[in-house]
C-alpha cells in the first residue's frame, strides 16, 4: 500500500542572485513498511526533500501526497497538526528535552496529542523497553549516552504510532556499537510493526540494511535500486 507519493517535486532558493534548485523535479512513491536509505553527496538535496516529506519545508511546485493528503496545501496549523499526528522524526541531534527524564521525554508527543496520562504512560514504557532502555525510564539526556539518548529518540518518534518515520543522518553522533544496536533495533520494530522507515544518510552501516537505496544528486534521483 502506496503510503506516500512525491509527484514533479521542485524546491527552488531564491536568495543568491543564481537561483538553487535544491530539489529538481522528483517522482516517488513510497509503500508501507519499508526501509529505505536516501544516499548522495553533501549537497545533493536530501535533507531539503527529507524536510519537504516531513511537512518541514513547503514545495516550490509539486506534491507530497501523505495517505492522501497534499501536505503542501495545508496552512502551518494543519501541517503543524498533520506532523504529530502522522510523521515521526529522528534527527542528528537527538533534540530531547534536558529537563525532562526518558520516560517523560517520550510521553511529550503523546501529551501534545492529549493522550490520557495512563494510556501515554504505558506506551512510553512499551517502546523505552522495546529500544533496550527499560532500565532508564527516569534518567535525564545529560545521564545517558550518546546513543541512548538517540533511542530515546527513537522511542519518542515511535510512540504516537505515525505512519512513518524520517530519520535524518541518526547516526551521525554516535559510535559504531551504537550505530549498530540502534540499526538492528529499528530493523526489529520496522518488522514487527510494519512502520516505514526513510533514512538519510551517508553512513555506509545505515545503507547495508536497507532495502531499498534511493540515489539523489543535484537535486534528481539518480537511481532507485530495490533489495
Amino acid at each position: 500500500m502506496k503510503i506516500i507519493e512525491i509527484k514533479d517535486l521542485y524546491k527552488i532558493y531564491t536568495e543568491s542572485e543564481i537561483p538553487v534548485n535544491a530539489v529538481n523535479g522528483i517522482d516517488l512513491s513510497f509503500e508501507q513498511g519499508e526501509f529505505t536509505a536516501i544516499v548522495g553527496p553533501s549537497g545533493s538535496g536530501k535533507t531539503t526533500f527529507l524536510n519537504m516529506l516531513g511537512g518541514l519545508d513547503k514545495p516550490t511546485k509539486g506534491e507530497v501526497i501523505v495517505d492522501g493528503v497534499n501536505i503542501g496545501l495545508l496552512n502551518s496549523r494543519q501541517v503543524i497538526d498533520f506532523r504529530l499526528r502522522n510523521i515521526g522524526f529522528v534527527f542528528q541531534a537527538y533534540n530531547l528535552i534536558p529537563v525532562l527524564t526518558a520516560k517523560e521525554n517520550v510521553e511529550f508527543i503523546m501529551q501534545l496529542q492529549n493522550q490520557n496520562k495512563n494510556d501515554r504512560e504505558a506506551r512510553a514504557i512499551e517502546m523505552l523497553q522495546a529500544v533496550g532502555l527499560g532500565d532508564r525510564l527516569n534518567s535525564r539526556p545529560s545521564k545517558l549516552s550518546g546513543g541512548q539518548q538517540q533511542r530515546v529518540a527513537v522511542a519518542r518518534a515511535l510512540a504516537s504510532k505515525p505512519k512513518f518515520i524520517l530519520a535524518d543522518e541518526p547516526t551521525a553522533n554516535i559510535d559504531s556499537a551504537s550505530t549498530n544496536n540502534l540499526l538492528e533495533i529499528m530493523q526489529e520494530l520496522n518488522k514487527k510493526e510494519n512502520i516505514t522507515f526513510i533514512f538519510s544518510t551517508h553512513d555506509q552501516r545505515v545503507v547495508n540494511k536497507a532495502r531499498r537505496i534511493i540515489t539523489i544528486d543535484d537535486g534528481k534521483v539518480k537511481s532507485d535500486v530495490k533489495l
